[in-house]
């Protein structure tokens, strides 16, 4: 996946895709928490979602129904494999250090975690 980054108002609503799989604009305004946004604030978003290919839509007479072109996992990667290179120096190593040092995690969940490690280096 080309390195996008989504504005926050369109990081809601491909929550809003990824979570609904489909959806018409009514049913995305519905799931929007309140204070609900313009109905043409939305279409404009979408709308430029599209020109990034980040959504689609099929036609059913005069109403689209929008569905996320990207899967949430792909951009997560994507963001995750961004932030290590800019602020790690593309180095997981230096990230899992950082992380492991200031995330404050117990002594159970370091355990979890480097029982996830050991089964990756056993596979």
């Amino acid at each position: 996946m080309n390195e996008i980054k989504l504005t926050n108002s369109e990081k809601i609503l491909m929550d809003i895709l990824w979570e609904k799989e489909k959806a018409f604009l009514k049913d995305i305004l519905e799931s929007y928490p309140d204070p609900k946004p313009a109905t043409t604030t939305v279409a404009t978003v979408l709308k430029r979602m599209q020109n990034k290919n980040l959504v689609g839509f099929k036609l059913f007479g005069n109403s689209r129904e929008y569905f996320p072109k990207v899967a949430k996992g792909e951009y997560f990667n994507d963001e995750m494999a961004s932030m290590i290179d800019r602020f790690f120096n593309s180095s997981v190593t230096q990230f899992a250090s950082f992380f492991t040092s200031n995330s404050k995690l117990s002594q159970k969940e370091l355990k979890e975690l480097r029982d996830i490690i050991d089964q990756q280096i056993k596979e």
